[in-house]
């Protein structure tokens, strides 16, 4: 097997594409044959020693990857070599082969192609966590998603729609918006060339988003919440824009408001049997036509270094896939 391998997190430069051994299962994993690996902001801060989760090293990035079971170990029975399944597991998707948990594989129905699997859970998981648990969605309110071009933008559109909710985009550049009507959003926010606060106004008569999605953080995150409705949640899902904000904290006193965490990963962890629930509710959707994962481009995995170059460039809308 070959594998992007990270020996010294200092950055996306001092990864190695090597031969490594193929590993044979332990109890508990699988030998993955992976198929495709999509790229997640995650995998940027990981090789950089920034993200939450420190691997043991030398490791082999790529949080998010599809593929075929080649081997079972002891004590797998419910997947079986030849079976297609999406696997969400931190690291060792950028390869050829990986052992992951079977205990985090999702067995793909038929008909549920590669590339699409393995952008499929990080995306509507976190946005399904985030708009249906933690921000309590009702058909008929009104969200707004920032950074709505981005993976877990595209996927939030997608659910709040399907939740019967009015889905207000911003993104940063006029395609990207373009994009994000497509996709059903109702309204759309150029926020570069656009006042936030005054086009939230003008949209929602002055109310203001009941919802707000916020994978972005940075230098809109007050702007927005200023503008919230009364009882408005406001999801703090990630900080792609670099610099986590602080927000003055009358603001959700002045609006009533919530400020909600939203960390799907822990929420999956302790929560088992309702993370295993919303995943199957998501698989139906997906088979009903009511969310789709939105593809950036698919890339050769030897061309892993010129991935993270075009995701570091923020034009990339949706998700960037490897593939094999």
């Amino acid at each position: 097997m070959h594998a992007w391998l990270c020996e010294n997190p200092i950055g996306v430069d001092a990864l190695t594409w090597k031969e490594l051994p193929t590993p044979t299962p332990s109890a508990g994993q699988v030998l993955l044959k992976i198929e495709a690996a999509s790229l997640n902001f995650p995998d940027l801060l990981i090789v950089q020693n920034k993200y939450q989760m420190k691997p043991e090293l030398p490791f082999v990035p790529g949080s998010e990857y599809a593929g075929v079971v080649e081997a079972v170990g002891e004590g797998v029975t419910h997947l079986k070599v030849g079976q297609s399944v999406a696997c969400l597991s931190g690291t060792g998707g950028f390869g050829t082969h990986t052992l992951a948990p079977a205990k985090l594989c999702m067995p793909l129905p038929a008909g549920f192609p590669a590339v699409d699997a393995a952008a499929f859970i990080m995306t509507y998981a976190t946005s399904h966590h985030a708009l249906v648990d933690r921000a309590a969605l009702k058909a008929g309110e009104t969200v707004l998603v920032l950074g709505a071009a981005g993976g877990v933008g595209t996927a939030a559109i997608q659910i709040a729609k399907a939740m019967g909710a009015k889905v207000i985009a911003a993104a940063s550049t006029d395609e990207k918006c373009a994009l994000c009507k497509t996709l059903g959003a109702d309204a759309t926010i150029n926020y570069s060339t656009e006042n936030l606060r005054e086009a939230l106004k003008t949209l929602t008569e002055g109310k203001g988003p009941d919802v707000i999605y916020d994978p972005v953080g940075g230098e809109f995150a007050e702007p927005a919440f200023r503008s919230i409705a009364w009882r408005g949640r406001y999801l703090v899902v990630g900080f792609a824009g670099g610099p986590i904000p602080t927000l003055p904290l009358n603001l959700p006193l002045l609006k009533g408001a919530s400020l909600v965490g939203v960390f799907w990963g822990d929420f999956a962890r302790r929560e088992p049997h309702a993370n295993a629930a919303m995943m199957a509710e998501l698989a139906q959707w997906y088979g009903q036509g009511k969310i789709k994962p939105v593809i950036d481009s698919t890339m050769p995995m030897a061309d892993l270094k010129a991935a993270y170059a075009h995701m570091g460039s923020r034009g990339v809308k949706g998700k960037l896939v490897m593939v094999n």
